[in-house]
């Protein structure tokens, strides 16, 4: 899978990230959902990735620097003709190697508490996640499960 950064011109991208927020939207209350629409990731703090195989769009991550040495991990989706490939490690093995490289010393996350987003929780704590209390402007939130990860 080649994985680059990407501008969110391209309609593949902008659908998964449409069908990301509606995921969000259906599956958590709208207080509770911190997920970023198209706009708000062409921040120039965010550096937004799109994998790609065969011509055909596998999934998305985005890092947001919230300081010198703190990034957040944002927008991780699979698509779905590629669920169960393997694309999500992929996706956070890439974040994960671009924010040690920036000299990052942390990267933290937001997710779901609901079971929707076992998944995803179980990947992040099998690369070494933990739960942690909010970051940045978080608020502690009975639907929002907050993980950290060391970088050195």
């Amino acid at each position: 899978m080649e994985i680059i950064i990407d501008s969110l011109d391209s309609g593949e991208v902008i659908g998964l990230l449409e069908e990301h927020l509606a995921d969000m939207y259906a599956t958590s209350p709208p207080e509770s959902v911190h997920a970023l629409d198209v706009n708000a990731l062409k921040s120039p703090e965010i550096t937004f990735f799109s994998g790609w195989r065969d011509g055909l769009l596998m999934g998305c991550v985005a890092i947001k620097q919230l300081d010198e040495s703190h990034v957040e991990l944002k927008s991780m989706r699979t698509s779905h003709h590629a669920r169960k490939a393997g694309v999500a490690t992929l996706l956070l093995k890439h974040a994960l190697n671009i924010a040690t490289e920036r000299g990052y010393r942390r990267i933290s996350l937001e997710t779901g508490a609901e079971d929707y987003f076992l998944a995803a929780r179980n990947l992040y704590e099998k690369f070494g996640f933990i739960y942690c209390e909010p970051f940045a402007n978080y608020k502690p939130d009975p639907n929002s499960k907050f993980m950290t990860l060391d970088l050195h």
